[in-house]
């Protein structure tokens, strides 16, 4: 799938930022993402594969009239990721009407009490707070209308106690919703590629499997 296939909206973003082709993992993810695979995309930094999960969601999103609750959340082991993320999202959030937040350890009793009044589309947060988020009656009728996830830098949490915390809370998280949600990982290079992947695919089992220059259907 190229670029052009994409929302004219999306189009439009994308050009004036001066991309014009898709790199392979950006093509291959498109068609997966958007007819609603489990998909792990690995890839070495610089190969835009945070692009690659996010603008075929993005073209969900505008294409469905998703409006309502928090229709994706974005989650990032490390804090330092949070703040870079939003800043690149703040560009799409401008140009789409896609409103985008992030939530961690840090924010502010303000802004927490603004999200549960007022939910954005997309949502930014750490494994922790995820498990913290579902204490919140308010947010909790905002996390039932996920129908995204994305965990970045996956290869960080397989195998770890903070992984192994995540993996629950997207099992508790389905739960909440009352069905499955499409996941979505992002990883460096990895030896153990059919751990990784079962890592993101979690109860769901099936997952698609995206490396760089070659696909693999993993079930």
């Amino acid at each position: 799938m190229s670029f052009v296939s994409l929302h004219p909206a999306i189009k439009s973003a994308i050009a004036k930022k001066g991309w014009t082709d898709p790199t392979e993992i950006q093509r291959e993810a498109a068609e997966c993402i958007i007819m609603g695979e489990n998909t792990l995309l690995i890839a070495p930094t610089g190969m835009g594969k945070t692009e690659a999960a996010l603008l075929p969601i993005f073209h969900r999103i505008l294409n469905e009239g998703v409006r309502e609750g928090i229709a994706l959340l974005y989650i990032t082991p490390l804090r330092a990721l949070n703040r870079d993320m939003l800043r690149r999202l703040r560009y799409f959030e401008r140009e789409l009407g896609i409103s985008v937040a992030v939530r961690h350890g840090d924010t502010t009793r303000g802004e927490r009490l603004k999200l549960s009044e007022h939910a954005p589309l997309v949502l930014i947060t750490t494994p922790e707070t995820l498990q913290i988020m579902f204490t919140g009656r308010k947010l909790r009728k905002h996390l039932k209308n996920v129908r995204w996830v994305i965990v970045d830098e996956v290869h960080e949490l397989v195998s770890t106690a903070r992984g192994a915390q995540l993996s629950i809370g997207l099992e508790r998280l389905k739960a909440i919703i009352g069905h499955g949600f499409q996941r979505i990982g992002l990883s460096a290079t990895v030896g153990d590629v059919e751990n990784v992947a079962a890592y993101v695919a979690g109860s769901e089992g099936e997952i698609y499997v995206l490396n760089a220059s070659a696909i693999k259907e993993y079930d």
